[in-house]
């Protein structure tokens, strides 16, 4: 049994690629009104042009607080409510701790963590509110992490600790809001086809390509379709965490 998100609004960043694009496709496909977005609006616009709903196109970087509130209130000023955040938007950059350009990891945290954080204290407002009303009386917050927030590799330590503390973050939130009936899912994916791999330096992309090239990665739309899972699930039903990976990947 789904439930469907119809009368209801998404908003999901990171929405110009990847598993943000398939996402917003997909919870627009369920009958949410849908919020795109992220930096590249030219990409958000052609995704725009493609749903067949209502849409509406956020060029925001969620690394600023005061877009990222910004995009919130934009969002509930045009469709007067918000029933689902999905915190897509980040960057994986890969590479040893040891002479690390320092420079990454305040990319990772600013975008993987704080940019998280930023976007879902400025919807939870709307979302408790959203929980106490027509149609479905329940709200929900995405957040994308990766399996690199269960299990930590050499080579991954600045990545795995920012997708660790997006794991720590939500199950906090989720003990905070569930009795309000806003639940907090954390969608964890193993190898993804997306544009994540290019980010790194020349010589990490290619260790990547070593180490993935052989094995059948999953798409967007696999991911996707796990958050359409989460959400349309009844009122009574919290999928807390969804871990995904390619049936190939070992760990």
């Amino acid at each position: 049994m789904t439930d469907r998100l119809d009368g209801t609004v998404a908003l999901v960043t990171g929405a110009s690629s990847g598993i943000g694009e398939a996402t917003a496709v997909a919870l627009a496909a369920e009958g949410a009104s849908v919020a795109i977005a992220a930096r590249r609006g030219d990409r958000l616009q052609a995704l725009a042009d493609r749903i067949d709903g209502d849409v509406l196109v956020l060029e925001t970087d969620v690394t600023d607080e005061e877009q990222a509130r910004s995009m919130v209130a934009q969002t509930v000023a045009r469709f007067s409510r918000l029933d689902t955040l999905v915190n897509n938007a980040g960057v994986m950059l890969l590479g040893s701790i040891v002479d690390a350009p320092v420079e990454e990891w305040r990319r990772m945290v600013d975008l993987n963590l704080l940019g998280l954080m930023y976007a879902t204290h400025a919807a939870l407002p709307h979302l408790l509110a959203a929980a106490e009303d027509d149609p479905r009386r329940v709200a929900d917050v995405v957040n994308v992490s990766s399996v690199a927030g269960r299990f930590a590799r050499s080579g991954s330590g600045v990545y795995n600790a920012t997708k660790f503390a997006v794991a720590a973050f939500s199950e906090s939130l989720r003990q905070e809001v569930t009795r309000r009936h806003v639940r907090v899912s954390v969608v964890e994916p193993g190898a993804v086809a997306t544009e994540l791999i290019t980010h790194n330096r020349p010589e990490v992309v290619e260790g990547m390509l070593s180490t993935w090239g052989a094995v059948e990665v999953l798409q967007p739309e696999d991911i996707a379709e796990s958050i359409s899972f989460a959400v349309t699930r009844p009122r009574r039903t919290a999928v807390n965490e969804i871990l995904v990976r390619p049936t190939e990947q070992e760990r």
